[in-house]
């Protein structure tokens, strides 16, 4: 039995590794490489395994980065079960089919600039049809709800904390009389954070796969964090413009339309036009109302209450395409949450190329930017920007509200693992060598951890806990 490092070892997205068992492979996660042209077009790279040879799949959670490539795995010949929460399923159901529809669009704006050029059109690299397909071999399941994925292999999901629905996936395997457990984190939350609990402990492991997104980095104190926020929307001297902020349609959204209502008198919200402008951010809205029993104390009391989550009665719901340029025509008074996070799609980028060279926009950046994206260029500074084939200059002020994050910071990274009774051995995936060698660095002074770092074909072998530098990529069976 053994374990191979393939996708987010050494990065942040495209999260995708197996576990094989009695003869059996089990893919974790299987996600889409994000991260500008080059990185994306990774992609289309052929899987290092033998796709029909892969037996089930068991997915952390919802995000792309975790979840985006299995519709291409299904077009490819895989026919197993993918295992996730019921609330993952969920969202799935819409993220899939947004990023079947934004491929299909992408693919097809590509093949009119080749057949100008007398080019061989591109496929898309899957279609609305794949993923309905994918959400179709979805099996939800309940967090602390031990289920056999096959023999020798049993399965429980714990609350990760992250998006609704997340999971640290606790799997106990047992093969010739050996028994391992291997607890991989999916994505860690903050502790402390609004709407979903905490990220729940796991008593005991030998095997730790950890993501390391944030290793090195402390996120600004929450209390402070808030106030940050609450200047940007209150402050007199930026009332003239506009705040665009670049969120990703679940979780992040949520959070910020759940401060926004709570804090509506004290910030003055009121005087704001506020814009959902997504609509997968909208129907990710509604899934996390039908999912009450994962929220925190405070949201359900919040619920209780209200019947909803704090009311916004200034919130418009921006569905169409016409909404959504309507919202362009206001140089000042309107708060407006569009995707994509990064800023490398979506309605975000018209409402950027509209408004970033006015000196009263304000950009408030609440997630992770990846290398290679446009979120990340504004993060960094640049003076100017290119959208949609056009510089843009960037007189905007952009804030990086990073205690917004739905990534555990370093600390908390480091409070999940030292609930462990034992001190399992650690392999980092999920993270940039540099982050992932501060957090190695920090296991190792604070809990004299055993930590690895991981690379793309590393071999784990479960038995004898030994590690091989690289595997040799399964051929595929035809």
């Amino acid at each position: 039995m053994n374990l191979e490092f393939f996708g987010a070892a050494g990065e942040v997205t495209g999260s995708c590794h197996i576990l094989t068992v009695n003869g059996h492979r089990i893919l974790l996660d299987c996600g889409l490489i994000q991260g500008g042209r080059k990185a994306e077009k990774r992609n289309r790279d052929p899987f290092p395994f033998a796709v029909r040879k892969i037996d089930a799949v068991i997915l952390s959670h919802a995000h792309i980065d975790h979840s985006g490539r299995l519709p291409l795995l299904v077009r490819q010949g895989f026919s197993g079960p993918i295992h996730t929460h019921n609330a993952s399923k969920d969202l799935c159901n819409i993220l899939l089919l947004d990023s079947a529809s934004l491929g299909e669009r992408d693919t097809e704006r590509e093949n009119r600039r080749r057949e100008r050029r007398g080019k061989k059109p591109l496929e898309p690299l899957y279609t609305k049809g794949d993923a309905l397909e994918t959400v179709k071999a979805m099996v939800g399941h309940r967090y602390h709800e031990t289920f056999e994925v096959l023999p020798g292999i049993n399965v429980t999901f714990r609350d990760a904390g992250h998006i609704m629905g997340s999971a640290t996936v606790d799997v106990l395997v047992e093969e010739n009389g050996v028994s391992r457990r291997i607890v991989f984190s999916g994505d860690l939350g903050q502790y402390n954070t609004p709407i979903l609990r905490d990220p729940e402990d796991v008593p005991e492991a030998d095997v730790v796969l950890m993501e390391s997104t944030y290793g090195g980095r402390r996120h600004r104190d929450r209390q402070r964090t808030v106030d940050e926020i609450g200047e940007i929307v209150s402050g007199e001297q930026r009332r003239r413009g506009n705040i665009l902020i670049p969120a990703f349609a679940v979780g992040r959204s949520q959070e910020v339309l759940y401060m926004l209502g709570k804090y509506y008198d004290e910030w003055d919200v009121g005087r704001w036009q506020i814009f959902l402008d997504s609509p997968l951010a909208i129907e990710a809205s509604k899934i996390y109302w039908d999912y009450p029993h994962l929220y925190d104390e405070e949201a359900t009391k919040l619920r209780k209450g209200n019947n909803q989550m704090p009311p916004l009665p200034n919130l418009t719901l921006s569905k169409s395409a016409d909404q959504s340029r309507a919202i362009n025509r206001l140089n000042g008074g309107a708060i407006v949450l569009a995707g994509s996070g990064m800023c490398n799609g979506g309605r975000i980028l018209h409402h950027l190329k509209h408004n970033l060279w006015r000196p009263q926009t304000q950009v408030m950046i609440v997630g992770y930017q990846a290398q290679g994206t446009l979120g990340r260029r504004l993060v960094d500074g640049r003076p100017t920007v290119k959208i949609h084939r056009e510089v843009i200059k960037v007189a905007a002020k952009i804030h990086t509200v990073g205690g917004l994050s739905a990534h555990g910071d370093e600390q908390d990274l480091a409070t999940w693992y030292s609930h462990f009774r034992n001190r399992p051995q650690v392999f980092l995936v999920h993270g940039e060598k540099k982050a992932s060698l501060k957090l190695q660095t920090k296991l190792v002074n604070d809990f004299d951890a055993k930590v690895t770092l991981t690379d793309p074909g590393m071999i784990l072998d479960l038995a004898s806990m030994t590690v091989s530098d690289a595997g040799v990529p399964l051929a595929d069976d035809g």
